[in-house]
């Protein structure tokens, strides 16, 4: 048997694997490992319940107050004891977190053929975002698979001349929002009386995610936070809900500007599928998140991007979001001419969405056993 180590230890990693994890597992002469190395061990555990599967090997990487250069030299030890333990045919990893980019390493040092999920995104800026655009470039240098998720991102590694093979597979994270999508509407009188305060009354809701850890470093979240106030104060025929990340550099912040205003609910980070649900019901989405530029153009949800720069600017060549960079006058702005301006909602809320269909899982593991069989 072929034997395969899936590494995930964030929200994202889980959300966008699971659904390659389900269709290697149904590959009888696979022996697929699923191993979490624990980043976000608080945030995993409704994601496991919800997908009904629980990780094979926890590595325990997180400590009290580790910052990124520990948590890297974590990941690399215990992923390469691992490794030297089971001798894998193959690892996956997603995206640009430093676990993917430890275990990668660590992979690579073991001489290990590694997959990468959602390979050739790039800003072009070191420090945006940041670490993830440093250790998605390392990652896809190592990568024997680079599964690319547009034409565009696939551009991009052939431009850089990498030794692996480039294939454009789509963003699996359609696959789980359209899986998850099913079970909310199976249950959606729950969810509406789960959030009967934040919807029941309001004209509408704006739904806000703000975690970047660029933002806060460089003082963006004052700016963020203040046109979110702005924008209820001046709409309190609208709820604003942001569910805040733990993090607490983001927390000291948004409490601290906005927790007094009304309309303005700030609430724990939610489960996927509430998530789902919340992006179903808001009108548009304020983010600086990855993964919600990719869901939201699938549920006809216009997406205004609180960044600088984004490296997924296939939504907002096709118009379905729109970067506003971090400077309140612009948020705010761009926020009115949506909740104000039934045209420019309508244009950008029809667009098609240009990160996939729902079946890059399948493409993705028919590759990974062609290869392995090779």
């Amino acid at each position: 048997m072929k034997s395969i180590v899936i590494i995930a230890g964030t929200r994202p990693e889980v959300i966008k694997l699971f659904p390659v994890y389900a269709e290697l597992k149904k590959i009888r002469t696979f022996k697929v490992r699923w191993v979490s190395t624990g980043q976000h061990k608080e945030m995993l555990s409704p994601l496991y319940e919800l997908f009904s599967f629980i990780p094979d090997v926890d590595l325990g990487v997180m400590t009290s107050n580790q910052d990124l250069s520990s948590l890297t030299s974590m990941v690399l030890r215990k992923c390469s004891e691992y490794f030297q333990e089971i001798n894998p045919d193959c690892v996956i990893v997603q995206g640009d977190t430093s676990s993917a980019m430890a275990a990668s390493m660590a992979a690579f040092y073991q001489q290990i053929p590694v997959a990468h999920v959602e390979a050739g995104l790039r800003s072009y800026n070191i420090n945006s975002p940041f670490p993830e655009e440093v250790n998605r470039r390392i990652i896809s240098a190592i990568a024997t698979l680079n599964f690319a998720p547009t034409e565009l991102s696939a551009k991009a590694l052939i431009k850089e001349k990498l030794t692996g093979r480039i294939l454009i597979s789509g963003n699996t994270v359609i696959d789980t929002l359209f899986l998850t999508r099913k079970k909310v509407m199976k249950k959606v009188k729950n969810y509406y009386e789960l959030f009967d305060k934040q919807l029941t009354g309001y004209e509408g809701m704006v739904l806000i995610t703000g975690h970047r850890r660029e933002n806060y470093i460089v003082d963006g979240f004052y700016t963020i936070c203040n046109a979110v106030r702005r924008l209820a104060e001046n709409f309190p025929n609208y709820s604003f809900v942001y569910p805040v990340h733990l993090n607490p550099n983001v927390q000291k912040i948004v409490y601290g500007i906005l927790n007094e205003t009304p309309n303005i609910f700030l609430i724990d980070p939610v489960p996927y599928d509430q998530m789902v649900f919340l992006m179903m019901s808001c009108k548009f989405i304020l983010t600086d998140s990855g993964g919600v530029q990719e869901e939201a153009p699938s549920l006809g949800k216009p997406v205004l991007i609180m960044r600088t720069t984004t490296e997924r600017p296939e939504g907002v060549k096709e118009g379905c979001a729109k970067l506003v960079g971090v400077n309140e006058e612009s948020i705010y702005k761009h926020a009115v001419k949506l909740l104000n301006n039934s045209f420019v909602y309508v244009s950008m809320s029809t667009k098609r969405n240009p990160y996939g269909g729902g079946k890059s899982a399948k493409f993705i593991t028919l590759h990974i056993k062609d290869y392995l069989n090779e």
